[in-house]
Parts: structure tokens; C-alpha cells; sequence
């Protein structure tokens, strides 16, 4: 019997990615709000594609954490909130602790420049008071450990999740809940492990900036 070609679904699954990637980027940078809803029609005159990639991209969203859906009811971005701010913060300095561990040994010396640079900036900002900034750019931040660490099912798990929870410390109670004056040291910490690849002391940093208890 004639095998059918796989081409089409290979096709949808390209679109919904590229779907997928444009309303991601367009929630990440405040062009789409939280708490904005989402209507197809709208949608489909933004992407110019049809109903069923819009609805596979935004149920991935969805699972990430980046868009809320109710049956017959509502698409909508996200809104974060204070209650969930600890939470996702923590939740990232499980997952990173374990990835900057992995990366640290294998950052080329150019990379542990840059990264070291990175975080001076981070400083930087911290000090001026931009920690909503800095908030603002996490997931970009977070990326640069993810790329390096090397294994791919941690670096799988970090794309899937990383967006929905840096975007829920977008909150206006960011500074009360996770104060600079604890989360300053602990990143000088993780720079000054960096530029020394110890991936141990980089670890037990990063995790100590994420208001994790201390293992000792």
C-alpha cells in the first residue's frame, strides 16, 4: 500500500516552532502583556499562519509557564505574582545549581572571561538598584550556563522550563522577597569561582544566591 509522506508533519511542526518562538519573544520583551488574552484571529493576522500551529505553540507555552488556558474560556499570557516569586526562584537555583557546576570545568578561557564579565555586570546593576532589570533579562542569563554544561537531557530541561520561571520573578515585590544585600555576595562569590574553575564553589553560590539553605 502507498506509504504516506511524512513531509507535511515535518513542515507543521517547523511552523509551530517558528509560531512557538515569535509569541515567546513577543511575551519575554512586554510586547504581549501579562494577563493579555490571546485570540486566535488576532494571532492569525499577526503570523499570517493558519489555527492549528497557533494552538500547538500555544499549548508548548503553555506547559512552560509562559501562557494560561481554560477550556472555552481564555488563552492568556501569564501574570506572575508574589506568591509564586520564591518558588520559581528557588526552582531555578535547584536546576542551575547543577548546570553551572557541569559547565564551570568546561568553559573555554574565552568563555570564562565573558561569563566573568557577565556577572561583573550583573554586579554593576545590582548596585545601581536594577535588580527588576536584571530580572528582566534572567532567562537570557541563565541561558549562557545551560549552552555550556554539556548534557544535553539538563540542557533540554532547561529550555523547557527556564522562560516560565524567570518571567514569574517579574514581580513588583521582587527586592522585598529576594533582597540584593543577600543575593549581591553570593554572586560575587560565583564570579570570583568562575575565574578560579571551582565548580564546587560555583555550585554552592549559585545556590545560595537562589536563597537555598546551606548544606553545611
Amino acid at each position: 500500500m502507498p506509504v504516506p509522506s511524512t513531509q507535511p508533519a515535518a513542515e507543521r511542526k517547523l511552523l509551530r516552532d517558528t509560531v512557538q518562538d515569535k509569541i515567546r519573544d513577543a511575551i519575554m520583551d512586554g510586547t504581549l502583556e501579562p494577563g493579555e488574552r490571546l485570540n486566535d484571529d488576532d494571532l492569525i493576522a499577526w503570523l499570517g499562519v493558519s489555527r492549528t500551529p497557533i494552538r500547538e505553540a500555544l499549548a508548548e507555552l503553555a506547559r512552560a509557564g509562559l501562557v494560561e488556558m481554560a477550556p472555552n474560556r481564555y488563552t492568556k499570557v501569564a501574570a506572575p505574582s508574589a506568591a509564586e516569586l520564591l518558588d520559581a526562584y528557588q526552582t531555578l537555583g535547584v536546576i542551575y545549581g547543577g548546570v553551572v557546576r557541569l559547565a564551570v570545568p568546561r568553559f573555554t578561557d574565552a568563555e570564562r572571561r565573558r561569563v566573568v564579565r557577565t556577572l561583573d555586570d550583573v554586579l554593576e546593576r545590582l548596585g545601581e538598584g536594577q535588580q527588576a532589570e536584571v530580572a528582566h533579562d534572567g532567562a537570557d542569563l541563565y541561558a549562557m550556563w545551560a549552552e555550556a554544561c554539556g548534557n544535553a537531557s539538563l540542557a533540554q530541561l532547561c529550555r523547557a522550563t527556564t522562560d516560565g520561571l524567570a518571567f514569574r520573578l517579574r514581580v513588583p515585590e521582587l527586592a522585598e522577597v529576594v533582597p540584593s544585600e543577600a543575593v549581591t555576595p553570593r554572586v560575587r562569590e560565583l564570579r570570583d569561582a568562575v575565574g578560579a574553575n571551582d565548580p564546587i564553589a560555583a555550585e554552592l553560590a549559585m545556590e545560595a544566591a537562589h536563597l537555598l539553605p546551606s548544606r553545611t
